[in-house]
């Protein structure tokens, strides 16, 4: 069974700092590029950031650069996925989604990855 769960969201003042964690298991999922999307109330999923599957590289939207920072540890049968954000605002409101992606380079199109979690919520008070 496919599983990506996402935890560590919550509400935090604007200018505070929030880790997200991701556990993906059932796949082989160390092999995989791992990503987080957000997705605010009445708009379209975005991307935020991705990590290539040995945690070599990264790709970060630029209205996150330089504040989130993601990581990953593969370990033998679970990979978690981690995503530390610093300096919130309020834009950063948004119910935050952990993903895989099989194939391919490092991407932000949705389409592109195969696995996804349910999603946790944050929400930054101005």
């Amino acid at each position: 069974q496919v599983l990506l769960v996402e935890s560590g969201g919550g509400l935090v003042q604007a200018g505070g700092s929030l880790r997200l964690s991701c556990a993906a298991s059932g796949r082989t999922f160390s092999s995989y590029h791992m990503g987080w999307f957000r997705q605010a109330p009445g708009k379209a999923r975005e991307f935020v950031t991705v990590i290539n599957w040995n945690g070599g590289s990264t790709f970060y939207a630029d209205s996150v650069k330089g504040r989130f920072t993601i990581s990953r540890d593969n370990s033998k049968n679970t990979v978690y996925l981690h995503l530390q954000m610093n300096s919130l605002k309020p834009e950063d409101t948004a119910i935050y989604y952990c993903a895989a992606a099989q194939f391919g380079s490092l991407t932000s199109q949705i389409r592109d990855y195969n696995y996804w979690g349910q999603g946790t919520q944050v929400t930054v008070s101005p």
